[in-house]
């Protein structure tokens, strides 16, 4: 009654009663949402469009409901609109913000008449544009040259990840390295991009540029950051010496230039390996250090080695350029020995030489202006490098010579130098005055500066001798005396020095009237410390102790200020009370204190004495030779990757003083050695290399190295990354039809990286959408939503981590689903004899998953199969069950009935009633069909119909309008469902029907006697050569062969009228041992029956035996199995025979050559005769008889080859139960060889 009312309400009976829409049927998606990608600020719109509505419409956010009210209060950006009549439930989200980023689903109740439905999950991506990025560096003290630090280009709070680049000079650097971590918000990233940069000279005042990307930006964004790169100054150069050769006296002004540096160079002047000069001056615009040397050339500084350094923070060693100097100079002194005192006649001796001077010079004897001959004159090495010159001389005087000069004259060509000696013949007298040209006292005058004092003096005879004096003590090296008309000059020429400070300069003049007279001045001298010494108490210096220095700084005027630096580093120290000092000066001192580490060793800790008022200052240095225990650095890395299989170092980045350090590995708290094992190596600097590494070796190593100070330790962590194996976590597989399915397997790798995981489906066909792929871990997951049957099969899961090879597992999908019978018209009808002699098999077959149980019953009444009168027994091949329910001896009153077949598993259940009735003619085929035409083909197909219990034939009727009559074709193989009619006319509309034959008569013509017509194709003429023409045969040719024909075709007929007689008598006496019986072949499935045909006479009517043996009840010679029907509708049955014999040809409907096989005409058709028909069933069994897969359908491909099986052949349907889809008694094969010859057909 339920039912009815459903049908009433749903056929319109009672519309005014529905108010909705798909009131009567299952609602379902006409469209569902999809993903949607969008930036903040938009708008989103997700559409969702139900079929038959019924329920109420909602949408899910995060799994909440938003509630069914177009409207959604609560959420004012939200909107659910569209037209309601057409189930248009969109949902527009304005303004999208973070969060929305969510899944939804769009959600219908249930109704009274439809189940509820959910949507596919779908995500809103949204997409936040990052925050100003910024650069971070490691470290935030200047790099230094060629060391490689760390820059970080943060892209805060964004997403999705932004994708970000970083320039230097304008480059891009390409080993940048990018990850993400948790933003300042819930699902925003940070985006880091590391890029490791080493530093260059050309970087420093340069910066770095940083562009950040994101889809959520309209623009690039871009930050800087300067670079400060510290890097050594180039080889200093010295300027104003352009020449080896400098004479004596000069004043040489030299300049060192060291360009570039940063910080710039500090530059240091020696001479010889002695500080000359620790003063210079930095010039930052053009990038240079310069230092000034003044220095007045003396005789000493021939052969003499200049050197220039530099050198800044950063410098691993001082940087130099040297200058020799080849100094010429002049002998300090000439000196003329001996009394020019003489009487007359007696001789006077005299001795004249110089000081070293460079080259050596020579000398000359002068009286007068006459030119004494020296006797003894000789040259030696003198001071300096330089060659001392010696001259004696012996001369007996004269009165005349009294008066005149007695002079020794000393000359050089190189340096132009000429001194006289001379001495008077005459009475000498003191000098009469003496003065002195200087700079006026009090006058402040600057060390370093060269100054210039005269002392004149006249009167006398001889003139004065005028000697310079400091501080009571003789000037060496001063110049020549000059002469003039009132007296004697001679200067002193000097660079001023510290010690010139207050000190005395005095002039005296002397001559051999033994009375001196003389003139002195004072000078005031300012001067910078005169050294600076650096004084250590301790012996041996430790990290962790502390280092007490003292600096100590000569006398300097005035005071100077000391100031400590170590490296680029200003040290503070403690000032000690000023003292008095020589040459009028104040010394100073400074006391540090210095806490020591490992870091200072080597390093030089400088004392400086600088004088403001000077602008001068002197230094020195201490170099620190600090002892440490062993320390690691920091760039020593804590973690190594690398490849099952390959060689790996660990490497050891530390250092200690003393240097002499000694290392050991521990691994698992194991002693690592080779001992241990053979693949452990030791290299230099105590460096871990081990071979053939295995994933077993991946752990933490702790190294421990010792000195004489100490030890230390440091972890490294191996990593070693290794190709995959991989698992099916379940196999196989269970899902129910419709159900979602998740198949996962497992990988054992390193790295676990992202999509390494991939699936194929390795079954039949080709899968568009193999389903939903993701990836937990090392866990892979292969989603698949609303499996269908077809989905069921294997899966292979490859795993591919980047190290070869990957690693491959292949797992079953099991689809359950309801049993699904077969249920053909072949399938609901089984026919046997009822006389209680026969068995007879009823077959049902079922495709379902899980296993499928059957359950019999006999008119509505379940079957107790306990009854030994029937026998159940149930076959599976894949998904295919089929239960056979066997009858023993079959009763026409008890069993001709309708047995009910339930098929049924736990996913439901399927009903097939079969009836049991007596055998009959079969019922006719249908869905007759053209599958192709050629000019002289036509190839057909149709579906065969119930056998009526016996193994039915098939037969092509088919004519052309000029034909007078239809043409009978018997189809082979005998069960085919497909069939090609050869021997047409090209062009030539002909109509086809079909029918089913079997030894009980015959059926009505396919689709209720229907016919199909067809067209041929048009003839495609190939050109061949011109025949000659024969000649034409005589009349006589003809008549010969008509009458041997004639007579041959009376006594064939007569032969088989005779032969059938004698069956027919035989046929009655055997019927009642007729009786069927069959047994199942144990190896192939099939059916072999042994039984007896029926043997009646009284089956066969008249009518068939005129079909068979032709109008005038004779036999037709030509043994054709093609017939003729003048009666324009057929009326006749045939029987044809199982087994067919070759070369049956059609009939005659002109001239026929019959003497090859292979020879046909227009109109005829050949049976060859064959030993294998694969060929031939290949493409004439119907698809329904193809062997199953494994999901139950159909496969492509040739159906299997036929049997030849005790005299007749036998197809695949015969063989298999379960290839006979259209032959309900596939496992009840007679030997229809054994029947009556009217029932067989045979024509002889």
């Amino acid at each position: 009654m339920a039912v009815l009312l459903m049908l009433l309400l749903c056929g319109g009976v009672l519309p005014f009663l529905v108010h909705f829409q798909g009131a009567c049927g299952q609602q379902a998606f006409k469209m569902e949402p999809q993903n949607v990608t969008v930036r903040a600020g938009a708008t989103v719109l997700l559409k969702c469009e139900v079929l038959r509505v019924s329920g109420s419409v909602q949408w899910a956010k995060d799994g909440l409901l938003l509630g069914p009210h177009r409207s959604l209060p609560g959420h004012p950006r939200y909107t659910m609109f569209g037209d309601e009549s057409r189930g248009q439930y969109h949902l527009q989200i304005e303004d999208a913000r973070l969060e929305d980023d969510s899944p939804y689903e769009c959600q219908v109740s249930r109704s009274k008449s439809s189940q509820p439905i959910i949507s596919r999950t779908v995500w809103i991506n949204v997409q936040i544009p990052p925050s100003e990025p910024y650069i971070e560096f490691d470290s935030d003290e200047p790099w230094l040259e060629g060391e490689q630090y760390t820059v970080t280009c943060v892209a805060p709070d964004g997403k999705p990840e932004a994708d970000i680049t970083v320039f230097r000079d304008g480059e891009m650097l390409k080993n940048a390295r990018s990850f993400t971590v948790s933003g300042s918000e819930d699902k925003l990233l940070n985006t880091h991009a590391v890029v490791r940069v080493r530093a260059r000279r050309a970087d420093n005042g340069q910066a770095l540029l940083c562009q950040v990307r994101a889809p959520a930006l309209s623009r690039v964004l871009e930050t800087t950051r300067v670079m400060n790169v510290y890097f050594p100054p180039q080889v200093p150069v010295i300027e104003g010496l352009f020449s080896g050769e400098v004479k004596a006296g000069v004043s040489l002004t030299l300049v060192c230039m060291s360009y570039g540096g940063n910080p710039l160079a500090t530059l240091h002047w020696t001479k010889n390996g002695e500080v000359l000069s620790t003063t210079w001056e930095v010039d930052t615009s053009s990038q240079r250090a310069s230092s000034t040397l003044r220095m007045a050339v003396k005789p000493e500084d021939n052969e003499a080695v200049l050197r220039c350094e530099s050198v800044n923070a950063v410098s691993r060693s001082p940087l130099s350029v040297t200058r020799s100097l080849s100094v010429l100079f002049e002998p300090s002194e000439v000196v003329l020995r001996g009394s020019a005192e003489a009487i007359e006649g007696k001789e006077v001796s005299l001795c004249c030489y110089t000081t070293s001077s460079n080259p050596p010079v020579h000398i000359r004897w002068w009286l007068g202006f006459q030119e004494l001959i020296s006797n003894i004159s000789t040259i030696s090495k003198g001071k300096n490098g330089g060659m001392a010159t010696m001259s004696n001389l012996t001369h007996t005087v004269s009165r005349e010579e009294n008066g005149l000069l007695l002079m020794c004259e000393a000359f050089n060509k190189g340096t132009r130098f000429s001194s006289v000696k001379s001495k008077t013949l005459s009475v000498y007298y003191p000098p009469q005055k003496v003065w002195l040209d200087a700079p006026p006292a009090g006058t402040p005058l600057r060390s370093g500066a060269t100054i210039r004092l005269v002392c004149f003096s006249s009167g006398g005879n001889p003139t004065g001798h005028l000697t310079w004096f400091k501080n009571g003590k003789m000037v060496q090296g001063v110049s020549r005396h000059v002469q003039s008309e009132r007296g004697v000059s001679r200067e002193h020429l000097f660079t001023l020095q510290p010690s010139d400070n207050m000190a005395t300069y005095s002039c005296n003049a002397t001559n051999e009237a033994r009375k001196i007279l003389s003139a002195d001045t004072k000078l005031h001298v300012q001067f910078p410390a005169v050294s600076v010494k650096i004084v250590v108490r301790e012996t041996e210096l430790r990290a962790g102790h502390t280092l007490n220095l003292l600096c100590q700084a000569g006398s300097s005027n005035p005071r100077a200020n000391i100031s400590w630096s170590i490296g680029s580093t200003s040290l503070v120290g403690i000032e000690q009370p000023p003292k008095k000092a020589e040459y009028g000066g104040v010394s100073v001192s400074s006391k540090l204190v210095l806490p020591l580490g490992s870091h200072h060793h080597g390093n030089r800790i400088t004392c400086q004495a600088f004088s403001n008022l000077l602008s001068e200052g002197v230094n020195t240095f201490y170099t620190l030779n600090v002892l440490f225990p062993p320390e690691f650095s920091a760039e020593q890395p804590a973690d190594v990757e690398t490849t099952e299989d390959e060689a790996i170092t660990l490497p050891i980045m530390v250092s200690a003083n003393p240097d002499d350090i000694s290392c050991a590995w521990t691994f698992h708290g194991q002693s690592v050695n080779k001992e241990r094992d053979h693949r452990y190596h030791f290299l230099e600097g105590w460096a871990l290399q081990i071979w053939n590494v295995s994933r077993r070796d991946a752990g933490l190593y702790t190294v421990e190295c010792s000195n004489a100070e100490g030890n230390q330790s440091t972890k490294v962590k191996l990593d070693v990354q290794y190709a995959p194996s991989v698992r099916m976590k379940a196999d196989p597989v269970w899902v129910n039809v419709g159900d979602t399915a998740d198949l996962l397997c497992i990988a054992d790798a390193n790295p676990i990286t992202h999509d390494m995981f991939s699936w194929k489906w390795m079954g039949d066909g080709n899968i568009e959408e193999l389903g939903e792929e993701s990836q937990d871990e090392a866990t892979g997951l292969l989603t698949l939503y609303e499996v269908t049957r077809a989905r069921a099969g294997p899966y292979q899961c490859t795993v591919d981590n980047g190290i070869a090879p990957p690693a491959s597992v292949v797992g079953q999908l099991i689809v359950r689903f309801a049993p699904e019978l077969q249920k053909g018209a072949q399938w609901r009808k089984v026919a046997t004899r009822g006389d209680g002699s026969t068995n007879a098999d009823v077959v049902c077959q079922a495709e379902g998953v899980p296993r499928v149980q059957f359950t019999w019953a006999k008119n509505r009444v379940p079957l107790d199969l306990t009854n030994p009168r029937y026998m159940e027994r149930t076959v599976k091949q894949g998904s295919i069950h089929t239960s056979t329910l066997t009858v023993v001896n079959v009763s026409a009153l008890l069993d001709y009935a309708v047995f009910t077949c339930t098929a049924h598993n736990s996913q439901g259940e399927d009903t097939l009633d079969i009836q049991l009735l007596s055998t009959s003619y079969p019922d006719p085929p249908s869905e007759v069909k053209v599958l192709g035409a050629g000019p002289d083909s036509v190839t057909l197909e149709w579906m065969p119909g119930f056998d009526g219990g016996l193994t039915q034939n098939f037969r092509v009727r088919y004519r052309w309008a000029e034909s007078a009559s239809y043409l009978y074709v018997d189809v082979f193989p005998p069960r085919a469902t497909v069939y090609q009619v050869r021997g047409l006319k090209p062009s030539t509309s002909y109509t086809f029907s079909v029918n089913a034959i079997n030894s009980m008569g015959e059926s009505g013509y396919a689709d209720n006697g229907a016919v199909l017509n067809v067209t041929t194709r048009d003839a495609v003429h190939v050109p061949s050569e011109t025949q000659p023409e024969a000649p034409p045969n005589p009349p006589g040719v003809y008549v010969i062969p008509a009458l041997v024909g004639g007579v041959l075709l009376l006594l064939n007929a007569l032969g088989v009228f005779l032969f059938v007689r004698w069956r027919r008598g035989r046929s009655l006496t055997g019927r009642t041992d007729g009786s069927l019986e069959g047994k199942k072949s144990e190896h192939d499935g099939s059916m072999v029956s042994n039984s007896k045909g029926y043997e009646s006479q009284d089956w066969t009517s008249t009518s068939a035996r005129r079909t068979l043996l032709g109008p005038s009840s004779e036999p037709d010679s030509s043994g054709t199995s093609i017939y003729e029907s003048y009666g324009g509708e057929s009326c006749h049955y045939y029987y044809p025979a199982e087994v067919y014999r070759p070369a049956l040809y059609s009939h005659p409907e002109a001239t026929e050559d019959h003497s090859s096989r292979h020879g046909m005409n227009a109109i005829s058709h050949e049976y060859e005769e064959v030993r294998d028909y694969r060929g031939v069933l290949g493409s004439a069994l119907p698809p329904s008889a193809a062997q199953p897969n494994a999901a139950g359908q159909a496969a492509p491909g040739p159906a299997p080859p036929a049997a030849y099986h005790e005299g007749r052949w036998r197809g695949g349907s015969d063989l298999d139960p379960a290839r006979a889809g259209y032959n309900s008694t596939a496992y009840r094969r007679r030997r229809d060889s054994d029947l009556p010859f009217e029932l067989r057909g045979e024509l002889v």
